[in-house]
């Protein structure tokens, strides 16, 4: 699975701090501690940047490429900016994201600079309310592409991961629905997420569980690829197929098993009960794993 590592970005303590101080040193830090974790890209989030975006993305890319050979995934609101960032990348980069709303002006970038990118699938009227509303917003943006001369296989798209501590599951599942019938609406393109949307608001200590655990429901759908923390060593050791028991598992409870839990580990039980939040089956509370 490709990795998109998310640490990098203007909301954080750390690194929002040095960006906006335009300090290098805490952004080329965390850049080269998300290279040594594994993660394949480094997504830089600098949000909408309205004043001085331009000067402000090429400053990062060329900041955060002075110290390691990753791709990057440029990650703004700001078209003027999107594009600066694309002029100073070297090598292939991601556009993160691309919605209905923006892409009559930002699709050429992708042909301009030759980047792949992702399909954000935001409507024009907003979340898109099931799987069957995520497929019509996928076949427009994969019409306007073509047209424009982008293959299928540059474009990722993005359900939009939504949280769970909403007792939102009424996005968790279309999400997963989504996935599953991907390559027949795009047939060749490719899928990823937000992953920590989903625990966005929940205590931190239990935000992993939940990252990991709608990691491993996505997969069973041949998730591609996924934007994470990317110190989290134990999710990172899932998308890299080194926890194949924990995935099986997991695939097995979202098939209807029912397994005995005094036969699991510690550990095994905490992702079954996880399961069952964000499929419905249980309420969230910030008990859930101690229910």
């Amino acid at each position: 699975m490709i990795l998109i590592g998310e640490n990098i970005n203007i909301t954080t303590k750390i690194a929002g701090a040095a960006m906006k101080e335009r300090n290098p040193e805490p952004i080329q830090k965390i850049a080269k501690a998300e290279t040594e974790a594994g993660v394949d890209y480094l997504d830089i989030n600098i949000g909408p940047a309205r004043k001085g975006g331009d000067e402000f993305m090429a400053w990062m890319v060329d900041t955060v490429q002075q110290v390691t050979s990753l791709p990057l995934s440029l990650d703004t609101t700001n078209p003027v900016a999107m594009e600066a960032g694309l002029k100073v990348h070297k090598g292939r980069a991601l556009i993160n994201s691309i919605s209905l709303v923006r892409m009559e002006e930002e699709l050429p970038f992708v042909k301009r600079y030759n980047a792949s990118m992702i399909g954000l699938l935001w409507g024009r009227e907003g979340m898109p309310r099931d799987a069957a509303e995520r497929g019509v917003i996928t076949a427009e943006l994969i019409y306007t592409a073509n047209e424009m001369g982008i293959p299928n296989e540059d474009i990722w798209f993005d359900p939009i991961v939504t949280p769970a501590v909403n007792v939102d599951t009424n996005q968790v599942k279309p999400c997963l629905e989504f996935m599953s019938m991907l390559q027949d609406i795009a047939p060749g393109c490719k899928s990823t997420g937000g992953l920590s949307n989903v625990s966005n608001g929940t205590p931190t200590h239990l935000r992993p569980y939940l990252n990991r655990t709608y990691l491993m429901m996505l997969m069973k759908y041949g998730l591609y690829s996924a934007i994470v923390d990317a110190f989290d060593s134990e999710l990172i050791d899932i998308a890299k197929g080194r926890r194949p028991e924990l995935i099986n598992l997991v695939h097995q409870v979202m098939d209807g098993e029912k397994p005995d839990l005094s036969s699991l580990s510690e550990e095994e039980v905490k992702y079954v009960k996880t399961v069952r939040v964000l499929t419905g089956e249980s309420l969230y509370s910030h008990s859930w794993l101690e229910v």
